[in-house]
């Protein structure tokens, strides 16, 4: 299974709008096979910039209220939160340049 901590609606607030670092959630579903191929990508990202940011996973079957508060229409769903807001997106399987490039572009204006 995943190395990325999940996150609920009840940790939600503190791990992710609370957080003092950029934090990227990962939207998924066990059915979800895009979503399965997405993990191990967003897991070696993590792995190359944990210091700089938090990495989390958000099962949107456990937590629809939160995929429907943030929009999420479509898993995956990447959504990058920045002082407690959510700042930028990545919708569907996409290549891990894609998402370096993402979080790159906010972590040079952080």
């Amino acid at each position: 299974m995943s190395a990325l901590p999940d996150v609920s609606e009840s940790t939600f607030p503190t791990t992710v709008l609370g957080s003092d670092k950029p934090v990227l959630v990962d939207f998924w579903a066990p059915w979800c096979g895009p979503c399965k191929m997405l993990a191990p990508v967003v897991e070696k990202v993590a792995g190359q910039l944990g210091g700089q940011m938090n990495f989390v996973k958000l099962n949107t079957d456990e937590a629809p209220s939160l995929a429907g508060q943030y929009g999420v229409s479509g898993i995956p769903c990447l959504i990058l939160f920045k002082g407690g807001k959510a700042v930028d997106r990545i919708v569907g399987f996409v290549p891990e340049a894609q998402i370096r490039q993402m979080l790159d572009k906010h972590l040079a204006a952080a």
